[in-house]
């Protein structure tokens, strides 16, 4: 390249950046309110792309009224008012979505905690040492906690699914959820340590290993899914509820 080619190339750089593309107003708006909410990723994406469609037919209406492509969507926007102002009715729905999740995981992995019930059993059976027993006690336990927090999580599935078009979701209720599952997530993680322990000290350690494996797993997929539901139910507390209670798709 030539030293005049060299000299040039700044100015050209200098000239493009000082006419930067005018931003989409629509796309900006779907980015703000993007970064407003929390929730499940799938429920998210789908309800972001509802109300992208919602704005691109909002425009497409607009300038069939003969209004200016950029008129049109500024138009749009200012109709489905800012992103803070729809924010609030759009987290409410992730909410009960994540407050559904959370309560799947919960139901979900209540087989895993009566698996290491069976186990410690079998494991305590025909053995005096207090480690087994220790075991075994804590196994059953966990399995008539967890299994009364499944009740209650099928409770909360029934109310923010097939119920919900009869009676209004409690407010209060993604919070319970929230805090149901992180009581079965520290259960779940109290006893994969203690099983861990145990296993090490125990004569049949391989059943308690498997044990501790179960409480394990269960406790990666309800912790998160828990922590995650406590945050959105905050989030959802910060505005006032609609009327009726919060609903959800």
């Amino acid at each position: 390249m030539s030293a005049h080619g060299r000299q040039a190339d700044p100015v050209k750089a200098h000239t493009v950046s000082a006419h930067p593309a005018e931003a989409d107003p629509v796309e900006e708006y779907i980015a703000d309110l993007t970064a407003l909410l929390h929730g499940p990723a799938r429920a998210k994406e789908r309800m972001i792309e509802e109300i992208r469609d919602g704005l691109t037919e909002t425009v497409a209406t607009h300038a069939r009224g003969g209004s200016a492509p950029d008129r049109a969507a500024d138009d749009a926007v200012r109709e489905f008012g800012t992103p803070k102002e729809l924010a609030p009715v759009c987290q409410r729905e992730l909410t009960i979505a994540q407050a559904r999740h959370t309560a799947w995981a919960v139901a979900l992995t209540a087989p895993f905690l009566t698996a290491c019930r069976y186990l410690t059993s079998s494991t305590a059976h025909g053995q005096d040492g207090l480690v087994p027993r220790a075991a075994q006690l804590l196994a059953t336990q966990l399995a008539a906690v967890v299994g009364a927090i499944a009740l209650l999580a099928a409770l909360a599935l029934a109310v923010t699914g097939t119920l919900a078009p009869r009676l209004p979701t409690p407010h209060r209720l993604p919070l319970a959820i929230a805090w149901v599952g992180t009581t079965a997530g520290v259960a779940m993680g109290i006893a994969t340590l203690t099983l861990a322990v145990a296993s090490l000290l125990a004569t049949d350690w391989p059943l308690l290993a498997l044990a501790g494996a179960f409480a394990a797993v269960s406790h990666a997929v309800v912790a998160p899914s828990a922590r995650a539901c406590r945050r959105c139910a905050r989030m959802a507390f910060a505005s006032p509820p609609s009327p009726g209670g919060v609903t959800g798709r």
